[in-house]
């Protein structure tokens, strides 16, 4: 693997997590691509979760990036009483291992865990995740999101901004 592209993969998702942090929704969407899907799965059992999100439940899927536009939208405008307000967030990133896909793009798994706040009440949400990249003007786009949640007993509201 090219020590370079590790180190840029590496510093996008950094990226990524401190433009949610800073709920730069705006720049934050801009590192999606249109058609990126988004999949938040939910568990079968204690080791195998949905893997098809039309044929099983999952607690996010967006088939392209118009579902988190929405939620973005939603945030904005007050619309999302369970999100008000936002939490304090704190997104950390482990592992990070990229690997080439035969169309080209690449498939970067890793570690997260997200820390947050709201109302006072400090909680976390952590697992694994599988970003599919692709290369474009020296930066990269997320075509696709695939994450897995650890802790799935939610005690609180759930989001893309905790993942």
């Amino acid at each position: 693997m090219n020590p370079n592209l590790q180190y840029a993969v590496e510093q996008f998702l950094y990226r990524k997590a401190a433009l949610c942090d800073a709920q730069d929704w705006d720049a934050y969407l801009e590192l999606f691509d249109a058609g990126s899907v988004f999949h938040l799965p939910q568990w079968v059992s204690e080791h195998e979760y949905v893997q098809d999100p039309t044929q099983g439940l999952s607690y996010i899927y967006y088939a392209d990036r118009s579902g988190l536009e929405d939620r973005v939208f939603r945030l904005r405008t007050g619309k999302s009483a369970a999100s008000t307000p936002l939490p304090r967030t704190l997104h950390q990133i482990s592992n990070v291992r990229v690997a080439p896909r035969d169309d080209g793009q690449l498939e970067v798994r890793a570690g997260w865990q997200t820390l947050y706040t709201r109302h006072g009440v400090s909680e976390q949400f952590h697992g694994q995740v599988t970003y599919h990249l692709r290369e474009v003007g020296g930066d990269f786009r997320i075509t696709r999101k695939h994450v897995l949640l650890l802790n799935d007993t939610i005690n609180s509201v759930l989001d893309f901004y905790h993942l």
